[in-house]
């Protein structure tokens, strides 16, 4: 795939908004990518969608490879009497990154409304020898230039309301990567409707369920529904990592997919790690070993019903979790056919193979 068209899809999916509980237009984009690509649709109790392929293989194993369609946002939690909002974060932020920034307010009515995260400009902060110090989110102005709480209200505005970041997908100077918000994880959505249509028409040696959670980023919720609800042989989260590479530390930008071995919620079967070797390195696929810090919905699935070995496809990216976020183009391709050769590898044999203690 050229850069160019990777890009338009890309932008695409990246400027889509929906955070944890407010999937909806992440959800539809879904539907119309994968649904001619599947034999059918199914969605679980709490949004999730996912779209199956059937196979006539006997005893063919069940593949669930899902990534998550929310982002990181916020939720009006009260209005002020001078129509400003006081917000709650839906997953997790820097205060650092919050203030001076678009957002879009999302109305129950499904109207929309722009809005900027305020700051204290030097001239007000002078008393306090120019530093405003580190705010709390629950302090944090969310401003769209009402005048009262009953004219916020006039505008339907009520509490609950959610705050979805805005920003514009770019190409940096050298053509190589992107900045964009919300790659964690509109990465693992991308991945999720390229695989279908690669697959399409494909016989498959497993049943493959692949599609994508809702609110990973408040907990990995969705996981649970979906995992029960698919009872899948092998789980593949599809997610996106931070990068540590200015800061000394694992995960780098072009150096090609995670071999994602550890997190605090998730310990890499020896048996899926040799499986994942193998596959990477006789597809010549490029990866890096990471050590994260943070979790994934693999973390969730691997501990429901009888014990699902599972794992992460993942990239990395820069300042995640934020409005403006950095990674490279050529790490997706990678992570694409990285995932596309692990799906049509996992028969009944290999995956017996990954179950054998």
């Amino acid at each position: 795939m050229s850069h160019s068209i990777l890009f338009e899809k890309i932008k695409e999916v990246t400027e889509l908004q929906g955070i944890a509980g407010f999937e909806h237009e992440v959800r539809n984009h879904m539907r119309q990518k994968i649904t001619p690509h599947v034999d059918r649709i199914e969605t679980d109790g709490l949004g999730g969608i996912f779209g199956i392929k059937e196979t006539t293989e006997e005893n063919a194993p069940r593949i669930l490879v899902a990534a998550h369609m929310d982002e990181v946002g916020f939720m009006i939690s009260h209005i002020q009497a001078d129509g400003t909002f006081r917000a709650v974060e839906i997953g997790g932020w820097n205060p650092l990154v919050v203030s001076s920034q678009a957002f879009t307010l999302h109305l129950q009515d499904g109207r929309k409304i722009p809005v900027i995260s305020g700051s204290m400009p030097p001239h007000l902060s002078r008393g306090t020898n120019g530093s405003a110090g580190l705010p709390a989110i629950k302090d944090i102005i969310f401003d769209a230039g009402f005048s009262s709480k009953e004219e916020a209200e006039t505008f339907g505005v009520r509490p609950g309301d959610i705050l979805v970041p805005k920003n514009e997908t770019i190409l940096t100077a050298n053509g190589q990567n992107i900045i964009s918000k919300s790659w964690d994880n509109r990465f693992g959505v991308l991945m999720v409707t390229e695989l279908l249509e690669s697959l399409s028409g494909v016989t498959l040696p497993n049943h493959l369920i692949a599609g994508a959670n809702v609110q990973e980023e408040v907990g990995l919720r969705g996981a649970y529904g979906s995992t029960n609800k698919f009872n899948p042989d092998i789980f593949l989260a599809v997610d996106c990592s931070p990068a540590g590479d200015i800061f000394g530390e694992q995960g780098k930008i072009g150096d090609g997919t995670l071999l994602r071995f550890y997190d605090p919620g998730h310990i890499m079967l020896k048996n899926m790690k040799d499986f994942l070797l193998t596959t990477a390195e006789e597809a010549g696929i490029k990866f890096q070993y990471y050590c994260a810090k943070g979790g994934t919905d693999a973390g969730a699935a691997h501990k429901q019903l009888h014990g699902i070995p599972s794992t992460t496809i993942g990239v990395c990216a820069r300042y995640i979790h934020s409005h403006q976020t950095l990674y490279n183009m050529d790490d997706f391709i990678q992570a694409q056919a990285f995932l596309q050769t692990i799906v049509k590898k996992l028969d009944r044999s290999t995956v017996d193979l990954i179950k054998q203690y």
